[in-house]
C-alpha cells in the first residue's frame, strides 16, 4: 500500500495517481480528515489469499487444542 494522502495531493496530481492505480492495482488511501477513502481499480488485479504471506499461529496440532481441558484454567464465578 502506498502513503495516504490528503484531497489536497490528490488533486495536485490526480491524473498521475489515477494512472499509477489503474496500472499496479495498488490501492490509493486518500485521507479526509479522522476517515479514510480507498481508491482501487473497479476490475483487475486483486487481493486473494494466496497472495498473503504465511502465518504459523499454532505451536501445536489443532488436535491438541481440541481435547485441552480449561477446567484448572477458568470457572464460571471469576
Amino acid at each position: 500500500m502506498r502513503k495516504p494522502m490528503t484531497p489536497t495531493e490528490l488533486r495536485n496530481d490526480i491524473y498521475r495517481v489515477l494512472d499509477d492505480v489503474l496500472q499496479t492495482g495498488i490501492p490509493q488511501e486518500i485521507v479526509r480528515g479522522s476517515r479514510m477513502l480507498l481508491l482501487v481499480p473497479a476490475e483487475g488485479r486483486r487481493l486473494r489469499l494466496e497472495d498473503l504471506p504465511r502465518r504459523e499461529a499454532l505451536t501445536c496440532s489443532p488436535d491438541e487444542i481440541v481435547a485441552t481441558s480449561w477446567d484448572q484454567e477458568w470457572s464460571p464465578e471469576s
